[in-house]
């Protein structure tokens, strides 16, 4: 994600790299960030320091890891500089909320604009469908993920339940008795190259409604962060989601 957002910047008429950061170790230390993310020489090395990398920046954007994301978050916060992030794992959001008492925040575990809409599109659906509609969500991603299901599968159930009392169910196996109407199973498949579909199934008396997403390139990602970017240098100290991103597009 980090050469994509890269390569994408240096598309972009507006955008200029000033920064580019990976971890100790990294094999790309030292190389320029623009040639090594398959595009035009940037002028810009990537180096392992954080704080350096930083220098200069209207706003960063990370796909790390947590632990590279709790130190981001306190340097940015302390340099002044807006931070994006599609990091997921965290276990203690609270860094976020932290760093958004000084800097604006917007995280978002899928950074897709699409799944968003899809997300706020299964609330409403749910809700105006009320509990006569029991809910499943499948999600389906090529096979060497290693989790499942998946965090953007498991962000949409969680948009339903803030509508629906349901208790999320990831599997089903054996006799385990006909579907108890608090469910909204969350199922996985795995195979071949699949980027990532996901849909939400409303399964009604004598009707059902799909809405389905599905992701055919992976420069999606990177537009989705690169678009919040834009917007979230504008914005005021605090926290942040792609939601307030496109509820106020024109």
């Amino acid at each position: 994600m980090g050469r994509t957002v890269i390569r994408l910047v240096g598309e972009a008429e507006d955008l200029e790299l000033v920064g580019a950061c990976a971890g100790s170790g990294d094999p790309g230390i030292g190389e320029d960030a623009g040639s090594l993310a398959g595009g035009g020489r940037s002028g810009v090395a990537i180096t392992d320091d954080m704080a350096s990398a930083l220098l200069g920046a209207q706003v960063v954007i990370d796909f790390s890891q947590p632990p590279a994301l709790e130190q981001l978050a306190r340097l940015a916060a302390r340099q002044g500089v807006p931070l994006v992030s599609g990091t997921t794992g965290l276990r203690d959001a609270s860094l976020l909320d932290t760093a958004a008492a000084h800097i604006p925040v917007l995280w978002a575990a899928n950074m897709s604009l699409g799944i968003q809409v899809l997300s706020d599109l299964a609330a409403e659906a749910a809700r105006r469908l009320g509990p006569g509609f029991d809910i499943e969500i499948s999600e389906m991603h090529h096979r060497s993920k290693v989790d499942a299901p998946s965090g953007t599968g498991l962000r949409l159930a969680e948009a339903v339940q803030e509508v629906r009392d349901l208790h999320a169910v990831t599997g089903r196996s054996g006799i385990v008795g006909a579907r108890k109407p608090d469910e909204i199973g969350v199922l996985a498949f795995r195979g071949g190259d699949v980027i990532g579909d996901h849909t939400v199934h409303l399964l009604g008396p004598g009707e059902r409604l799909e809405l389905t997403h599905r992701a055919t390139n992976r420069d999606l990602f990177a537009q989705g962060a690169l678009r919040a970017a834009r917007w979230l240098v504008k914005q005021p100290p605090g926290r942040y989601s792609l939601r307030d991103v496109l509820n106020t597009a024109r």
